[in-house]
């Protein structure tokens, strides 16, 4: 069968499949899922909504059982999708935008921004992404994602290597400050740092590093703007090796912008094995936050938790899933709906030996 038609195939589940009843009301529906792929990722790529429209980006592999690290078959070209949503989450159709083919797989090469880009119009989106080299690239639409520009060369900021996933906070019609992971004096990763342009994408300057550099690594941030200078990050953290190892997700503060940062707390004090998961953490209208992350470890899933003052505390765990297959799963994003409902996306799998996909869990943080 052709590969047009297997495209096909997925889009139409993803679209006809009914969403399944969760825990305490809570809605799980399937965004992408093919026969021989591994559908991952989607925090690498991120999420954007506007109401009750969402769009999600994620990567498609050739499916390939692996004695240790993803069930991927690394020898074979991978893709990069989008999912959209209509009805918040309800449904989705797959989508497959030429312009984000990966430029070592035949796509565009990253080129010069030009800048001037307005970050505040309202159908704005932005999505960073690494590169098979040092370097890393990001893309630009607006509108809502049907089209991107790009890709756009990132600087290396003096930095040997930067890994780069979706993490900005637009401060201006010109001005957007991103949230970056380098490589470490090693050349290991990582260590996050934010970095800003105030000329719509044409420059941009290092602002600072967010916490020392670690011994193990510090990476994937996920941040919110808590007022007009202040900004709160989680990040995914690691220290340790074999038995000793831990997972866990920090969060660090800045109330100049960025320019110096101090360490809150940890939300998720574990976060499982295989080196935990990255955090994907919103501000709710209630003004409460919400931060959910993949658990890598049985039983294996999607959980969260909520804060009422900013991030000092954190309330309870909540399972928004548990029952994965194994730990290759997790990698959220999530967005808020019209009606105040949350939509996390995330990869998961059912069992080690079959495909990885996409999902969506429809939840309420009211009742959770």
């Amino acid at each position: 069968m052709r590969r047009r038609e297997l495209l096909g195939m997925a889009a139409a589940a993803g679209a006809m499949a009914a969403p399944a009843e969760g825990k305490a009301g809570q809605e799980n529906s399937t965004v992408y899922h093919e026969n021989g792929r591994f559908g991952g990722w989607p925090a690498n790529h991120g999420i954007w909504s506007w109401g009750n429209e969402i769009v999600v980006g994620f990567r498609s592999a050739v499916f390939k059982v692996a004695p240790a690290g993803h069930a991927i078959d690394r020898d074979k070209p991978q893709e990069e999708y989008q999912a959209r949503s209509l009805d918040g989450g309800q449904s989705w159709r797959i989508e497959k935008p030429r312009e984000l083919v990966r430029p070592e797989y035949g796509g565009p090469q990253p080129a010069d921004c030009p800048g001037g880009f307005d970050f505040t119009h309202p159908d704005f989106a932005m999505m960073l992404r690494s590169s098979s080299d040092r370097a890393s690239r990001f893309y630009l639409s607006t509108n809502r994602c049907k089209t991107w520009l790009g890709p756009f060369k990132l600087p290396l900021f003096e930095q040997p290597r930067i890994m780069a996933r979706t993490d900005y906070l637009v401060f201006g019609k010109h001005e957007l400050m991103l949230f970056l992971t380098a490589a470490k004096r090693n050349d290991q990763e990582g260590r996050v740092f934010c970095a800003r342009t105030t000329d719509g994408g044409k420059t941009w300057s290092f602002v600072a590093w967010i916490g020392p550099e670690p011994d193990g690594f510090a990476i994937m941030p996920s941040s919110v703007r808590l007022g007009r200078d202040e900004i709160l990050t989680a990040i995914r953290r690691r220290e340790g090796r074999g038995d000793s190892q831990q997972n866990w997700i920090e969060t660090w503060l800045t109330r100049d912008r960025g320019r110096n940062w101090s360490e809150v707390g940890r939300p998720a004090p574990s976060t499982g094995g295989s080196s935990g998961n990255p955090p994907s953490m919103l501000k709710l209208k209630d003004e409460r936050l919400v931060i959910t992350y993949g658990y890598r470890a049985a039983p294996y899933g999607i959980r969260a938790r909520l804060s009422s003052d900013n991030g000092r505390t954190w309330g309870g765990e909540i399972a928004l899933r548990d029952d994965g297959g194994c730990w290759d799963l997790g990698y959220p994003r999530t967005v808020a709906r019209a009606d105040g409902k949350l939509v996390t996306v995330y990869y998961f799998n059912d069992h080690p030996d079959k495909e990885r996909y996409i999902a969506a869990t429809i939840w309420d943080p009211k009742t959770s």
